[in-house]
C-alpha cells in the first residue's frame, strides 16, 4: 500500500518511522516532510490548502491511505475532500474536527452530552468576555477559541492579568483564533493526556502520556508547543483510564455520531485528574506532539493495519493495540529565543552519536542549508527519544543522548518526567520498607 504522510514536524517524523516499518507498506510519500522523514519518504511540496493538488498527487501515486498529522488540514475539510474522491483517510471531518477547532464547540457539546468539564463562558467580544470575568474567582483559565498552535491558552493569576489576557486575544494576539474567547474555571490536580483510536463506532484506547507545557524547569515561564513527554502516564490508573473512557471518550464518540458529525481518527483528550474524579480540558484531533513520539516509541503492533483499520470502519475486527511496558521520554531541544522568536539557521551535528545507544533523534523544525548541513528552522528543532524500563532509566538515556546532540543554539528543560520519578522513589522506598 502507497501512504501520503502529510505534515512535517516531529510528530510526523515518528509516524513516517513507524509506518516505514510495516511490511504492508509499499512506498511512503511526505509532504512537506523534513531532512528525517526524508529517510523514510519521498517529500513533495504540496500546498495543503490546494485540496485539489493533494487529490491529483495521490490519484497518479496509487495512494491507498492518506494519514493527515497536523490540525490545519483537518479543520480545513481536506479529509472530507479526498474522501469525496475515494481515498481512505486517517483523520475526522470537518465537522468532527471542530472537537479541536473550536474550543467553544467542544465545552458546549460537553454540556448537552453531560461530559464532565470546568465551568465555562463563550465570549464573542471583549465587552462580554470582561463581564463574564466578573463570574470567575482567580486564577482562571482564558482561551482562544480557534487554533492557536498550542498556545491559545492563559493561567490568569489576577483580574488584570485575565483581563489583559482577553484584550491581547481581542486585538490579533493569536490572530483569529482569538476572534472568540472562552472563559474557564481553574481546575485543581494533575493533567495528563489519554489517547483512543475510533472509527466512528468502536473505540480502542491507545496510550496515555504527560506533557510539559512551560519553557522552563519546574514549570516556570510562557506556555509552549511542548517541551518534551513520557509515557505512559502513570498517574492515569487503570481505572482512572475505564472512568475516563467510559464518562468522557465514549459519549463524546456517541454524542458526534448522534449529531451527524461521526468522528473517525484519533481522539486525543486533556485531562485533569481532580479530587472528583478526571475532567475534560480539551480534545485534539490529530496526535499529540511531542506524545506522538513517546506512543510510537512504545507501539508494538503494526501502525498501518491500526490507521487503515481506523479510516475504513474496521476496527472493531482488529486485536488491542499492543504497547512496550517500557517507558519512553522524550525531551524537546528548541532554538533560542523559543517560545518568543527563534534562532534560525544554527548548525546541528552529532545526531548520529546520539541514537548510538537506542534513542532516537526525530526532526521537529530542521531544514538543509545550501551546503547540505542541517540546521534549525523553527522553535521546536529536535525531538530527542529514548526508552528504559522505568521513567528514570528513560530520563537518563534520553538526556545522555541529549548531550552527544552538537547544537550550540539549543536549549532544553532539564527536569523533564521529575513529578514522576519522585513518584517512582517514593514507591520504591515504600515497598522496600515493607519488605523490611
Amino acid at each position: 500500500m502507497n501512504i501520503l504522510l502529510l505534515g512535517g514536524g516531529g510528530r510526523e517524523h515518528a509516524l513516517a518511522w513507524k509506518l516505514a516499518q510495516s511490511p504492508r507498506l509499499g512506498k511512503l510519500y511526505a509532504a512537506p516532510g523534513n531532512p528525517g522523514i526524508a529517510e523514510y519518504a519521498e517529500l513533495a511540496a504540496l500546498d495543503l490548502t490546494d485540496h485539489a493538488a493533494v487529490i491529483a498527487f495521490c490519484e497518479a501515486r496509487d495512494i491507498g491511505l492518506v494519514v493527515v498529522g497536523p490540525e490545519a488540514p483537518l479543520v480545513d475539510g481536506l479529509a472530507d475532500s479526498l474522501r469525496g474522491a475515494g481515498f481512505s483517510v486517517f483523520g475526522p471531518s470537518k465537522a468532527a474536527a471542530q472537537l479541536e477547532g473550536s474550543k467553544g464547540f467542544t465545552k458546549d457539546l460537553c454540556t448537552r452530552a453531560n461530559i464532565p468539564t470546568a465551568g465555562y463562558v463563550r465570549a464573542g467580544s471583549r465587552e462580554d468576555a470582561l463581564a463574564a470575568l466578573a463570574r470567575f474567582s482567580v486564577p482562571v483559565v482564558i482561551k482562544a477559541d480557534g487554533l492557536a498552535a498550542g498556545k491559545g491558552v492563559v493561567i490568569a493569576e489576577s483580574v488584570a492579568d485575565a483581563e489583559a489576557a482577553i484584550a491581547d486575544m481581542f486585538d490579533g494576539g493569536f490572530g483569529e483564533a482569538g476572534a472568540e474567547v472562552v472563559i474557564e474555571e481553574f481546575l485543581e490536580g494533575e493533567e495528563a493526556s489519554f489517547f483512543a483510536l475510533t472509527d466512528g463506532a468502536t473505540i480502542v484506547p491507545f496510550g496515555s502520556a504527560q506533557d510539559h507545557k512551560r519553557v522552563g524547569d519546574g514549570d516556570t515561564g510562557p506556555n509552549t508547543g511542548g517541551m518534551g513527554a513520557y509515557s505512559p502516564a502513570r498517574v492515569l490508573t487503570p481505572a482512572l483510564e475505564a472512568q475516563a473512557l467510559t464518562e468522557i471518550i465514549a459519549p463524546t464518540v456517541k454524542a458526534m455520531a448522534d449529531e451527524g458529525m461521526p468522528y473517525s481518527g484519533v481522539l486525543y483528550a486533556g485531562l485533569m485528574l481532580t479530587k472528583q474524579g478526571p475532567k475534560l480540558i480539551e480534545y485534539n484531533c490529530r496526535f499529540g506532539d511531542p506524545e506522538c513520539q513517546v506512543l510510537m516509541m512504545r507501539l508494538e503492533t503494526d501502525l498501518v493495519d491500526l490507521l487503515s483499520a481506523c479510516a475504513d470502519s474496521r476496527l472493531a475486527a482488529l486485536e488491542p493495540p499492543r504497547f512496550s511496558a517500557d517507558v519512553a521520554m522524550t525531551v524537546v531541544m528548541a532554538a533560542a529565543g523559543y517560545p518568543g522568536t527563534p534562532k534560525k539557521g544554527g548548525t546541528i551535528d552529532g545526531l548520529a552519536q546520539a541514537e548510538a545507544d537506542g534513542a532516537r533523534v526525530f526532526h521537529a523544525g530542521t531544514a538543509l542549508n545550501p551546503d547540505g548541513a542541517l540546521v534549525a528552522n523553527g522553535g521546536r528543532v529536535l525531538n530527542v527519544t529514548a526508552r528504559g524500563p522505568s521513567v528514570r532509566a528513560a530520563r537518563d538515556a534520553a538526556y545522555a543522548a541529549v548531550d552527544r546532540v552538537v547544537f550550540p543554539d539549543g536549549f532544553c528543560r532539564r527536569d523533564i518526567g521529575g513529578k514522576e520519578i519522585a513518584r517512582e522513589i517514593e514507591r520504591q522506598s515504600g515497598e522496600g520498607n515493607a519488605q523490611g
